[in-house]
């Protein structure tokens, strides 16, 4: 699984969209879809676990484990 699917999945179990997290945290639209491909930068990253109440070594390890 690639970042981008496992922040996906977190997000959808928080009840949240790729696109609401995108504009909440005035990141530029279509960026989280971007970690498919790509390693975020480290400070987006950080953002997007906050607010999604999980660390970035637990996005890490869900995307690591279901590959």
């Amino acid at each position: 699984m690639s970042l981008y699917t496992a922040v996906k999945k977190v997000a959808g179990q928080n009840h949240k969209s790729i696109y609401q997290i995108e504009h909440d945290l005035q990141l530029s639209n279509g960026m989280i879809s971007k970690w498919d491909k790509s390693m975020p930068r480290a400070d987006a990253l950080q953002d997007v676990a906050d607010y999604l109440g999980v660390t970035t070594q637990y996005l890490f390890n869900l995307a690591r484990k279901e590959q």
